[in-house]
C-alpha cells in the first residue's frame, strides 16, 4: 500500500531524506522512528503528496504520486503534528467542512461526522467550539477529521502528542482495530512507548537515512545474536548460577534476587528442553519466559542518535 524507491528530499543545501526505499503492506501498522530532525516528517509529507521529492518514486495504494496524486489523496488520511483547527467553528462544523472537502455526499455527512466523533470519544463535544478544546481533545478532533472518509492508508505524525495516558491507550486500541479491518497505518513518533505493543513493523531513521526496516521480530534477530530467557526461582538465584552456566545454548547468566536472566542461543525446541532439564535437576522454578525485545531495544541496538 505504501512504496518508495530511492527518494531524496533537499531543502536548499540540507538533505533531509536520502536513498529512502521501503514498503508497507495492507493491514500493517508501521512505526517510523528516530530522533527529532531525522527526516520523519519530511518522509510523511512526501507520502501525503504535500512535498515533492527532489527525486525518487512514491506509490500509495498503487498510485504513482507524481502522475496520479489525486487518486492517492482519495485513499489517504493525513494527520500532521499539532494541526490547527478553526476557532470559530463547532466540532461538528469543523468536521462537516472536511467531509465536504473529501467529497462525501451531503446525505452521508452527518452520519459520518457523528461516527468519527464517536470513534475518538468526542460526541459530547459535538456543539463545542473547536477553539475551546484542550490540546489532547484537539488532537482527537484532528484524528476524527482524518477518519471521516475511511481512508485505506493513514499517515499519522506524532498522533499521541498532548494525549493523557488513558487517551493514548484508547488511540492504540483504535489503530489496532482499524488495521485489523484492513487499513494501512504509518505512525511517526520519537516517543517509543507510544508505539510499543501495536506496531507490526518499524523503520529507523537517522540523518535522513532509513538504517533499519522490517518486521520487529526479524530486526530483533538481526540486531542481536541471542535471546533472553528469564527464570524465576523460589530461592535466591545465586545458589544455582553454576547449574545454569553448564546448560546447552546458554552463553551467559545474570542473577538478581530470585531471578536469573540467560543469554540463550537456542530455538524454541531448545527452550522447551531447557525447562525440562531444570525441572529434572530439581531447581525450584516458578516462572519461565522469554523477554521479548521492544521498539526501545531496537532503537538502542541500532544506535540511531544523529539528525540530518
Amino acid at each position: 500500500m505504501i512504496r518508495t524507491v530511492d527518494v531524496r528530499v533537499d531543502y536548499d543545501d540540507v538533505t533531509a531524506v536520502k536513498g529512502l526505499s521501503f514498503e508497507v503492506g495492507a493491514g500493517e501498522v508501521f512505526g517510523l522512528i528516530g530522533p527529532n530532525g531525522s527526516g520523519k516528517t519530511s518522509t510523511i509529507k512526501v507520502l501525503a503528496t504535500l512535498l515533492e521529492p527532489t527525486y525518487g518514486e512514491v506509490y500509495v495504494g498503487g498510485h504513482d504520486t507524481a502522475t496520479h496524486a489525486a487518486d492517492a489523496r482519495a485513499i489517504l488520511g493525513y494527520m500532521p503534528d499539532l494541526a490547527p483547527v478553526h476557532d470559530d467553528l463547532t466540532c461538528f462544523e469543523f468536521l462537516d467542512q472536511f467531509a465536504g472537502a473529501y467529497g462525501l455526499p451531503r446525505t452521508d455527512r452527518r452520519r459520518r461526522v457523528d461516527e468519527a466523533l464517536d470513534l475518538v470519544q468526542l460526541s459530547a463535544k459535538r456543539k463545542a467550539m473547536a477553539g475551546t478544546l484542550s490540546r489532547g481533545m484537539t488532537q482527537r478532533l484532528v484524528l476524527a477529521k482524518t477518519l471521516l472518509h475511511r481512508p485505506a492508508v493513514m499517515l499519522l505524525d506524532e498522533p499521541a502528542s498532548g494525549l493523557d495516558p488513558i487517551a493514548r491507550i484508547e488511540l492504540r486500541d483504535l489503530l489496532r482495530r482499524l488495521a485489523d479491518e484492513g487499513a494501512t497505518i504509518l505512525v511517526s513518533s520519537h516517543i517509543l512507548t507510544e508505539l510499543s505493543g501495536f506496531c507490526t513493523s518499524v523503520g529507523i531513521m537517522e540523518k535522513g537515512v532509513m538504517t533499519h526496516c522490517g518486521r520487529i521480530e526479524a530486526l530483533s534477530a538481526a540486531l542481536e545474536d541471542h535471546r533472553q530467557i528469564v527464570i524465576e526461582l523460589l530461592e535466591p538465584a545465586d545458589t544455582y548460577v553454576n547449574d545454569f552456566a553448564e546448560l546447552e545454548h546458554v552463553s551467559g547468566t545474570d542473577a538478581h534476587g530470585n531471578i536469573v536472566t540467560l543469554r540463550f542461543t537456542g530455538q524454541n525446541g531448545d527452550a522447551a528442553a531447557l525447562l525440562k532439564t531444570l525441572v529434572e535437576k530439581g531447581l525450584p522454578v516458578c516462572g519461565f519466559y522469554e523477554r521479548k525485545r521492544g521498539i526501545e531495544d531496537l532503537m538502542l541496538k541500532s544506535g540511531a542518535r544523529e539528525v540530518s
